[in-house]
């Protein structure tokens, strides 16, 4: 008679082995939804290095493309001092 509790919480797993994963879900999933809306609202490390890489490429080649345009420029114009350029410097 003293072992039937004892009998009864070691069966218990194994009859109810689904019921006991389900209610471990739905007792995480409130966890797991607030945690998938913080990643969905922040930025991680990777991808800040990533977007500030793309935002670095632009501007040097728009850097790029400003030299250029200004040493033709200078060129055509035939000026003594194409050497020096005073313009758009990527990072500043």
């Amino acid at each position: 008679m003293k072992y039937r509790p004892l009998l009864a919480a070691a069966l218990l797993p194994l009859i109810a082995g689904g019921c006991i994963r389900t209610a471990a879900s739905i007792a995480t999933f409130p966890v797991k939804a607030g945690s998938k809306a913080v990643d969905w609202t922040t930025t991680s490390q990777s991808e800040a290095d990533r977007n500030y890489g793309r935002k670095m490429r632009k501007q040097e080649a728009r850097e790029g493309a400003d030299r250029r345009r200004w040493a033709q420029e200078c060129r055509k114009q035939q000026r003594a001092d194409c050497d020096r350029y005073d313009g758009y410097r990527a990072g500043s």
